[in-house]
């Protein structure tokens, strides 16, 4: 964990020179026609800038797992049982939610007590590879999601808060070994998403669109394409469509079980599917069994029926469960949902 930058380049120029001598030991992943992809959380100080010590004791268990802690939370003996329940799914990617969860070497100081390694991530990337899963890195840069980020979440597009994002950045990259995307997260960065947050941070307008477009150029800039959720669009259509870049590949998510006759912002929603493959958008739909058991099978179904081949890239099922005992069972029924789907396809 407190691996310089510079002995991390030399030991990951080392590793290459040696994967490319066993090259028929290392597996090489197809790029497949569909992506069937899962979120994972790895780090999970990403919802509340309240630390756990000082949430109140008689708070309520789905409040205290959203607080921030100084420790990883994430129970490796339930980490390997969903990679391997994953792999058995038929499911070919795992977006990993990396927050505090993997160490940086450019800035050791975001890790937490129990941070993987690089070592230790490189190993589990190597095994999620060898069972056909190919490993997505995901932070979240929304200034509503960035407690993973410590003070620097309280520096918004400052210099410092560049800095150190173009390190995190390129740090997960190499870590990464150059994947195909990187998803930044991005999403619900609203002050009404923030009301119980002890410091409420919002872009909006010109810097908005400025920090955005700072963060897909540092990800292209690594030649990985950029990914985000895209719940800008709801509320911002007309600019969304003239200026996003067609580079970026969107996750519209609707976690609701009308599709058909859905309304208002739930309509809103189910419509941005078509709103995007109309406009060129490559779009991943995200799908849940966070508020019913049927959102994902139907967010498959219409968006077959919907969206084009062409820029229907695949789907994603986020039951934002986090990865202790306690979330085992949602988080199992999320796996076999999307396993379900890919059967039905």
């Amino acid at each position: 964990m407190n691996t310089t930058r510079r002995e991390f380049l030399g030991t990951a120029a080392l590793v290459a020179a040696g994967l490319s001598m066993a090259a028929k030991a290392t597996p090489v992943l197809a790029k497949p026609d569909v992506i069937w992809s899962y979120l994972i959380h790895l780090g999970m100080n990403n919802w509340k800038d309240i630390p756990l010590e000082r949430c109140p004791p008689d708070a309520p268990e789905p409040f205290r797992t959203r607080c921030c802690a100084d420790y990883l939370r994430t129970e490796e003996p339930e980490w390997n049982f969903m990679i391997d329940h994953l792999s058995k799914s038929g499911a070919n990617m795992v977006i990993i939610d990396l927050g505090e969860g993997m160490a940086l070497p450019s800035h050791p100081e975001l890790a937490v007590k129990g941070t993987w390694s690089v070592e230790k991530m490189r190993k589990e990337l190597a095994r999620l590879r060898g069972l056909g899963l190919e490993p997505i890195p995901k932070f979240n840069f929304s200034a509503c999601h960035d407690s993973w980020l410590k003070e620097y979440g309280r520096m918004v597009s400052t210099s410092a808060y560049y800095k150190v994002c173009a390190d995190v950045i390129r740090d997960t990259v190499e870590i990464f070994d150059h994947p195909r995307f990187f998803h930044l997260g991005y999403d619900e960065e609203t002050a009404n998403h923030q009301s119980t947050h002890e410091m409420v941070v919002v872009r909006q307008g010109e810097l908005w669109w400025h920090d955005f477009l700072w963060f897909v150029r540092q990800v292209e800039g690594q030649g990985v394409r950029p990914w985000i959720w895209s719940d800008y669009y709801w509320n911002h259509k007309e600019e969304f469509l003239r200026r996003m870049p067609r580079s970026v590949l969107q996750s519209n998510w609707y976690y609701g079980a009308s599709f058909k006759d859905a309304k208002d912002s739930a309509r809103n929603r189910v419509q941005t599917y078509v709103d995007f493959d109309k406009a060129g958008f490559d779009q991943v739909p995200t799908g849940s069994n966070w508020s019913c058991d049927t959102n994902f099978a139907d967010t498959v179904r219409f968006c077959r029926a919907n969206c084009s081949k062409e820029h229907l890239k695949g789907f994603m099922m986020a039951p934002w469960q986090r990865t202790i005992a306690l979330h085992h069972d949602k988080a199992v029924r999320g796996i076999d949902q999307l396993g379900a789907a890919i059967k039905a396809w």
